[in-house]
């Protein structure tokens, strides 16, 4: 059969789904259909052209390559289209957004037919997305002094690009539709369970919310022509958890519009709305698009007469309704006054969503184009030796005289690129930024690798210290849509200059160690800036920001990321730590102490800057990675000198166990890790090179929590609250309990020890409960399923050689087998121990779920409905958090322990132990602010 009979076929299957035909992406099959368009008297000829204008996918697919030389050659005359005029054409390659595209522009404008020469000219005055063998063509061709290529530097240093596009809309209307109350996740919008999908718009499309959710939005267009839809959280936040492009993308896909009439499914321009606003991530992700994000505030705390807030019998603020938003509510967004209106009546300051910055990512289509575009303003004024007028919104700097600066002010100060040597920028900036690590995820990250197609970028830029794709939140399950999409992407990232978990030649050994894992381990600088696909890229050395999988391809492609300074909030602590306490009951009681003290959110779109000083980066991991959970923008660990040195050298040697399991590549990215790493080591010690990173003792915070350890006195639960009334109180992390709360006697129905959060401690906890109870009672029974996955095979590897992975086999029913996976997720469970593979497992719910209305005791950090459990009929499920003792309790006992028994169960093991740093972690303000980036 040929390529095009099989697409024939596949066109007919996805009908029978409701689908239209799969945008075409592959060389050898629009070879056929273009051989088709050739012959006038073939029966396919119609579908053919359809195909081929409208169906196939730009960039840098291989499709797209084939399409551009054949678009070529009907512009020079050497095949005739009835079709396609060399206008139209000319029109069809503005479309394909960079790479082949580009190349045949260029060969045309450069070329000898003056009049074709400048046709071409007028359409790349309109592209953004050149790279460097582009550039180099134009800026070779000026200095012959070719006119084409002057008159496209003149066009480039104005930035033509932008400006002569049209401003956008002074009032937009809108139509409301609640998609749900309380936050809205990105799995509302995306399901994890659905991540195969991803990288097919229009079949993950249908996951979006529900059916009758998906045919009230198209009803609403149909009732309101004119006026998009806007899905709200309705009080709640939108886009909370995982980063999410996909989410973004089902919300255009259903209430956008079109970016171009010649590439289907790819939409763009969303509004989105919440209560409380949006996610930090998922506000990023909605400005790759050029969408909205707002704001509401439309419930507010209902005041006393001494203007303090009214409380509920539970201790709540009592809310009142500033105005409504129900579905079909008619509103008009005034992109000048920045006013949110019902009719003539003002409902909402909205300013902080059309910011100049954001108003220029609506304006070009989305962020990329004004990322790319300043780019090439930069070039082509360098090229011309002239200044580069100020054409997009400048940076905002914020610079307080006087003013020290916090350690994420540092951090962006030591990374910025453009701005003037000498000014101390402070939160509130919006900066362009280097970046030194990223990291891409398997289920986002065929989306990253068609972002990175799509902006035509085919090497990793040289800027960066290091990038990994991943292979965890694929681990636990290889079925065929596993094994028909990981090793796709694993090739492509392979090629494009990543370390990767798979080998596409097949030389070294699978890893499906956890991506935050690894990428908290090539984190070797205290000053890095590292972007990652993931809600929980967290690291315990430098600055980490979770990021959408099109910012990651950005960032893959530049090296670059612009973003604003966020403020920070400092947590310290005192007291002393109880022996009987884990280190995870310490961050729940940082959550009930802070929500205690300030009785709101104050870690929400802000920097907590943890002053950990004596963990090391395994333990202290285990509070940057939750503060996701509590949508702080990122977390920033200080350390003391001699800890950090320790964490360095624990990295050291796990990048030389990647390097001796053969995953180094060409450019020796590893060892240069290692190199760095040792670098950073002998700078500490000698007191030269950059200072190990801490605040200013001037610096400004928007918010202080001193943690007290002496009032923790017994584990600590977050609880999702399934049964509050209040369902915007369901889910969230708000009910932090202690374990007398449930008096041991709420049932537990399966233990999930694993995820990022635990390390080899955790594991060794278990061996050790285990071994405790078993010298007691003579033998261990389950009454629940407890399942361990660790997060790498290094713990098992050492754990093997240690002799505590017996213990384990001892008490498994089930242990993974990397020669033989499995191939279908687990439904059911025995209560017995299982051993799986290293990776995600339930907390990614993708492949694993506990069974339907189970109550989980979980070390991971999802309280999302329906992430590690579904819901059955009359019961909700539910996922507890705690720590790793205290889960393994409950799974043998099968309820939760009392603190008797808890206490009991931990005599002589030794949990993870956390005494305050004795000194202040602080810095005397320098005059001198560390030397920037180079543009």
């Amino acid at each position: 059969m040929s390529h095009y009979s099989d697409y024939l076929q596949e066109i007919e299957e996805r009908k029978l789904e409701g689908l239209h035909p799969k945008p075409i992406d592959s060389s050898e099959l629009l070879a056929e259909i273009i051989a088709q368009i050739k012959d006038t008297n073939n029966e396919h000829r119609k579908d053919s052209l359809h195909y081929l204008i409208y169906n196939t996918l730009p960039g840098t697919t291989s499709a797209a390559s084939v399409k551009s030389q054949f678009l070529k050659a009907i512009i020079l005359g050497e095949e005739t289209v009835e079709e396609i005029t060399p206008a139209f054409a000319f029109e069809l390659l503005s479309h394909m957004k960079g790479g082949p595209s580009v190349e045949v522009l260029l060969d045309i404008a450069l070329g000898d037919d003056a009049e074709l020469a400048k046709q071409a000219a007028e359409v790349l005055k309109t592209q953004v997305f050149l790279y460097e063998a582009d550039t180099d063509r134009i800026a070779a061709a000026y200095k012959e002094n070719n006119p084409i290529a002057v008159d496209l530097l003149q066009s480039y240093v104005k930035a033509e690009f932008f400006t002569k596009l049209p401003d956008i809309e002074e009032k937009i209307d809108v139509v409301t539709f609640i998609a749900a109350e309380g936050d809205i996740s990105t799995d509302l919008l995306s399901p994890g369970n659905q991540a195969h999908s991803r990288s097919d718009r229009e079949l993950h499309g249908k996951c979006m919310c529900s059916p009758a959710d998906q045919e009230k939005i198209v009803e609403l267009q149909q009732q309101f022509p004119g006026k998009k839809v806007m899905l709200i959280a309705e009080k709640g936040t939108m886009g909370v958890g995982s980063s999410r492009m996909s989410g973004v993308n089902n919300v255009a896909l259903w209430a956008g519009k079109q970016a171009s009439p010649y590439v289907p499914f790819v939409n763009i321009a969303p509004v989105v709305a919440g209560t409380n606003g949006i996610s930090p991530i998922f506000l990023t992700t909605v400005g790759v698009t050029g969408g909205i994000g707002l704001d509401l505030k439309n419930w507010v705390k209902k005041l006393d007469d001494n203007g303090k807030p009214v409380l509920d019998a539970n201790g709540d603020p009592v809310l009142e309704q500033a105005y409504s938003v129900e579905t079909g509510t008619v509103l008009t967004i005034n992109t000048k006054t920045k006013k949110l209106y019902k009719g003539d009546e003002e409902l909402a300051d909205v300013s902080s969503a059309f910011t100049p910055q954001k108003v220029e990512f609506m304006r070009a289509g989305g962020s990329y184009a004004i990322v790319f575009g300043k780019k090439l303003q930069n070039f082509a004024a360098e090229t011309l030796g002239v200044e580069a007028p100020e054409v997009f919104a400048p940076s905002k700097e914020v610079s307080h005289e006087g003013q020290g600066l916090t350690a994420v002010e540092k951090i962006f100060n030591n990374n910025a690129v453009g701005v003037p040597e000498g000014v101390a920028l402070h939160a509130g900036s919006d900066v362009r930024v280097k970046v030194n690590i990223v990291g891409s995820q398997d289920t986002t990250g065929l989306m990253t690798s068609q972002e990175l197609e799509s902006m035509a970028a085919t090497v990793i830029s040289p800027v960066l210290d290091g990038a990994y794709q991943s292979g965890c939140h694929t681990a636990s399950v290889w079925d065929k849509k596993a094994q028909a999409n990981i090793p796709k992407l694993m090739s492509f990232m392979n090629r494009f200059g990543l370390i990767t978990a798979r080998d596409p030649k097949g030389v070294y050994h699978s890893m499906t160690d956890v991506i935050h894992k690894v990428l908290n381990d090539i984190t070797v600088d205290e000053w890095a800036i590292i972007i990652g696909g993931d809600s929980h890229t967290r690291m315990s050395k430098g600055v980490a920001f979770g990021a959408d999988s099109g910012t990651v391809a950005l960032a893959l492609a530049t090296g670059e990321a612009t973003m604003p300074i966020p403020e920070s909030v400092k947590v310290t602590f005192k007291g002393e730590m109880k022996d009987h306490m884990d280190f995870r009951d310490i961050v729940h009681a940082t959550q009930a102490q802070m929500l205690k003290k300030f009785g709101d959110n104050v870690f929400q779109g802000r920097i907590i800057e943890v002053h950990i000083g004596t963990l090391a980066a395994d333990q202290a991991f285990t509070f940057t990675d939750w503060t996701a959970e509590m949508k702080a923008k990122a977390s920033i660990c200080i350390s003391q000198p001699e800890t950090l040195i320790e964490s360095l050298e624990i990295a050291k040697s796990r990048i030389q166990i990647m390097i001796n399991k053969g995953m180094e590549n060409e450019a020796g990215t590893l060892q240069g890790l290692i190199d760095k790493a040792n670098q950073r080591i002998e700078d500490i010690r000698a007191g030269t090179g950059r200072p190990v990173l801490m605040p200013d003792d001037n610096c400004k915070y928007f918010a202080e929590l001193v943690v007290d350890l002496d009032v923790i006195d017994e584990p600590m639960i977050a609880d999702p609250d399934v049964n509050n009334e209040d369902v915007s109180k369901r889910y969230t992390h708000d009910a932090i309990r202690a374990l007398t709360h449930y008096e041991g006697t709420k049932t537990v129905d399966l233990g999930f020890v694993g995820s990022c959060m635990v390390h080899k401690g955790d594991v060794k906890i278990v061996v050790q409960i285990l071994r405790n109870l078993e010298a007691k009672y003579g033998k261990v029974e389950f009454k629940a399923p407890l399942v361990l996955a660790a997060p790498t095979y290094n713990i098992i590897d050492e754990l093997k050689q240690e002799g505590d992975w017996e213990i384990l086999q001892k008490y498994s029913g089930f242990e993974f087998s990397d020669d033989n996976p499995k191939s279908e997720a687990r439904k059911q469970y025995e209560n017995i121990l299982y051993l799986e593979r290293p990776g995600c497992n339930l907390c990614m719910g993708n492949q694993e779920k506990a069974e339907k209305g189970d109550t989980v005791f979980a070390t991971s950090t999802r309280l999302f409905q329906g992430r590690v459990v579904e819901d059955r009929d009359g019961k909700k499920g539910e996922s507890l958090l705690a720590s790793t003792p205290v889960v393994v309790l409950a799974a043998i006992l099968g309820r939760t322990p009392t603190l008797e028994e808890y206490k009991e169960a931990v005599v002589g093991i030794k949990l993870t132990q956390f005494a305050p740093p004795r000194a202040e972690l602080s810095t005397a303000p320098s005059s001198v602010i560390p030397i920037r980036s180079v543009s």
